[in-house]
């Protein structure tokens, strides 16, 4: 029997049986946060995330969070503080969320409550899901929003040449860019998704997640605790 009758067998018996590895995702409903935005929620797995990046302005006791535009200012920042990109909150606000420093999600308090800025391990067990229930190596192609959230531009690149490009895993991932350094600024907007984890590496960095058009991984990146990068909340 050839590799390829066996595999069909297989999955016909996982299709009658309903044995598969994991869930379905489920699209579960939402969840506001402090300032009244409403978030679509689904279930991989065995968690719960959120659809769209964060974009509040006050931590989950009501406390406001600062905004600082000013690039010198953000790059000298060890307190918290969020930014919108290119300081512009009408284009990006309800589309791409907020940027946030690491120090704004170092308190405890930038998820609504009953919610958490993910942690490394989060992420990984998100990226152990997604494998299992696509029978294959995490690819980005699984966790990205529709084309129409990434920019024209790179239709010729990976992600514009992939015709797995389905979000078949229900994450939604968004290119919000960041926000690095003074010559730099604002950045990979439309092309990049830069996600912080909770996860501290050392005195002025943290672990962060990024979704780049030109790859097919979710990489792991060490970012000083300064940057501002894009956030998504997992149920507690």
């Amino acid at each position: 029997m050839s590799n390829h009758i066996k595999l069909f067998w297989i999955f016909t018996i996982l299709t009658f049986t309903g044995c598969y590895p994991v869930d379905q995702p489920v699209f579960d409903g939402t969840v506001k946060d402090i300032d009244g935005n409403v978030y679509h929620t689904v279930k991989i797995g065995s968690q719960t995330w959120m659809m769209e990046n964060l974009q509040t302005t006050h931590y989950s006791d009501s406390t406001a969070i600062p905004m600082i535009g000013d690039s010198a200012a953000w790059t000298n920042l060890i307190t918290p503080a969020y930014c919108w990109y290119n300081n512009d909150s009408v284009t990006n606000k309800n589309v791409y969320g907020a940027l946030y420093n690491w120090y704004s999600v170092n308190t405890g308090k930038l998820a609504p409550k009953g919610w958490h800025v993910a942690t490394n391990a989060d992420w990984s067990v998100l990226e152990n899901t997604v494998s299992i229930y696509l029978y294959t190596s995490v690819s980005l192609p699984k966790i990205l929003a529709s084309r129409m959230n990434w920019t024209t531009s790179i239709t010729m690149g990976a992600i514009g040449n992939n015709p797995g490009i389905n979000n078949s895993s229900g994450f939604s991932a968004l290119p919000g860019g960041s926000r690095e350094n003074n010559k730099f600024s604002f950045n990979t907007r439309g092309t990049t998704g830069n996600f912080w984890s909770s996860t501290v590496i050392s005195d002025t960095t943290a672990l962060s997640f990024v979704m780049s058009y030109n790859q097919n991984s979710v990489d792991r990146h060490f970012k000083h605790k300064w940057n501002g990068l894009s956030v998504r909340c997992v149920k507690d």
